[in-house]
């Protein structure tokens, strides 16, 4: 608790600057949670035109299944055991999310814990895998849980004061463990949640008042921009439409949908399709021109047949001269 109260006194102040400069307008809520059970809404995941939550710390093992056409909360998982400090959610394909048992306020943690479980509609208990994971550099806090589109591979950002660090989980988890964490880089402070694009290359991270995207897996900044004013925002989620969603604690709060600076939406966006090109069809070979066809020249001409009707001519006409000449008067 000392751990988190110091955030808020050193880092909020930081962020709510940043948002005050940044921030936009107000916009009207997609919905508001409807289930007095859900009082800290945390991670936040949208897949299948559904939106599945948790609340942080304190609550026993579950995550809430919400209808956004109604705020109604449509399934609920249950699950053996009480988790540590649940902070985030992740996609882990469909009908099931990852769970990050990842909180660590104290630093006293030497390996934390991320959690496969089904959702959807209806309620359920299930029995869901475990995976326990290790920061190379030893207790790390962290809130932010993302999964790779194309592979599924977990991500991990740590939320520290003036810049976390960005972490990678094995391409395959083993469920005996530890699964030793990988560091890709630096991220930005305060990390409270974060999602990836559909394209798999652009991660958007947020603190309680702003948002970073950065390109994948090079960490650059795309841009940053201010989020609607919460009362502690700690939720965001990108469904399967690019569509950007975001959530905060407290009871019957609202998730909002973001719009997008234009720099943003211009890296993000799906390729357009390239046009079809028509096959090229052999063309038939050029008629013949006939003023190319031109008269040979007289040296062009082969000379024989001038020989050849010389010759006949003065055949006729000596005999038609000895005829004449043996002709009687």
């Amino acid at each position: 608790m000392a751990d988190q109260l110091l955030v808020w006194l050193v880092g909020v102040p930081f962020a709510l600057g940043t948002a005050t400069a940044l921030a936009p307008e107000d916009v009207p809520a997609l919905f508001t949670f409807a289930d007095p059970a859900i009082v800290e809404s945390s991670g936040l995941v949208a897949r299948d035109d559904l939106v599945v939550t948790t609340n942080d710390s304190g609550d026993s093992g579950r995550v809430f299944t919400v209808d956004p056409a109604t705020g109604r909360t449509v399934g609920v998982t249950r699950w053996e055991g009480e988790p540590t400090d649940v902070e985030a959610l992740a996609p882990a394909g469909p009908g099931e999310v990852w769970v990050g048992d990842i909180g660590d306020n104290p630093g006293s943690r030497d390996s934390v814990e991320v959690l496969r479980v089904p959702v959807g509609r209806g309620d359920r208990t299930a029995d869901p895998e475990r995976f326990e994971l290790v920061y190379p550099d030893g207790p790390t806090d962290a809130e932010t849980l993302l999964a790779e589109p194309e592979t599924g591979r977990l991500v991990v950002v740590s939320k520290e004061i003036f810049g976390g660090t960005v972490y990678r989980a094995p391409a395959r988890l083993d469920p005996d463990g530890p699964n030793r964490l990988t560091a890709v880089g630096p991220a930005p402070g305060i990390a409270t949640d974060g999602a990836f694009f559909p394209d798999g290359r652009h991660v958007v991270v947020r603190d309680y008042g702003s948002a970073t995207v950065l390109t994948w897996p090079a960490l650059d900044t795309v841009d940053s921009f201010g989020l609607p004013d919460q009362d502690q925002g700690e939720g965001i989620a990108v469904d399967e439409d690019g569509r950007v969603l975001i959530s905060t604690e407290g009871a019957a709060s609202d998730v909002l949908a973001v719009t997008l600076p234009r720099e943003v939406r211009a890296a993000v966006a799906p390729p357009e399709p390239a046009e079809p090109t028509e096959p090229a069809v052999p063309s038939a070979p050029p008629a013949p021109d006939p003023a190319d066809e031109t008269e040979p020249t007289p040296e062009d001409r082969p000379v024989w047949p001038w020989f050849l009707g010389g010759w006949l001519g003065v055949g006729v006409l000596v005999v038609l001269l000895r005829w004449l000449w043996r002709r009687p008067s």
